[in-house]
């Protein structure tokens, strides 16, 4: 199975984010997807293919993270390279992100190779085709986006199925985060 691991967002930061979507939409600069609603999530480690038995190993390991909830919000908007823009992401800024993902890679380490290029983004929309690139990268620049708060809980362990009208996520396990504070 495809698998990864990710943060899910709480109704409020989606229904933002669609929003956002909708103002890119009506620009018309375009051709592409947008994520759908249910899609939306931040990955934390992409795994690939993995068998069951892996799997199993994945969340016996995941399962002795101890990491305290925290807040995290949404941030700019942006595009990997503005060269050959593929992804137009809504960055997701808070110091927890980026700690999770060093200890989900800690947890790991042996099983998989540990990200040496983790950004905290979430995946908004995918460009096939742009009309006008200049457009479009200034008026993604011009967006203003509200530093919507909220905090993160829990984490996931997902199965990625590829379709022709778009990938599946199920849900494989969920990993509480804890309320006390560790070191």
């Amino acid at each position: 199975m495809r698998a990864f691991i990710s943060l899910e967002l709480p109704k409020e930061a989606v229904n933002y984010i669609q929003k956002i979507q909708e103002q890119i939409k009506e620009k018309d600069l375009f051709f592409g997807k947008f994520t759908e609603p249910e899609n939306l999530h931040l990955t934390l480690k992409f795994l690939g293919e993995v068998d069951a038995k892996k799997i199993e190993e994945v969340k016996k390991r995941l399962t002795k993270i101890k990491f305290e909830a925290f807040e995290a919000e949404l941030g700019e908007v942006g595009v990997f390279s503005e060269d050959f823009v593929r992804i137009i992401w809504l960055k997701l800024d808070g110091n927890g992100v980026f700690e999770l993902q060093k200890k989900i890679d800690g947890v790991l380490k042996g099983l998989f190779e540990p990200e040496h290029r983790f950004m905290s983004h979430i995946t908004i929309a995918r460009v096939k085709n742009i009309k006008d690139k200049k457009k479009l990268l200034d008026f993604l620049k011009s967006l203003r986006i509200r530093k919507l708060k909220f905090s993160i809980n829990r984490f996931y362990l997902k199965e990625s199925q590829l379709f022709q009208k778009g990938p599946v996520y199920k849900v494989i396990e969920v990993f509480n985060l804890n309320k006390e504070k560790y070191n």
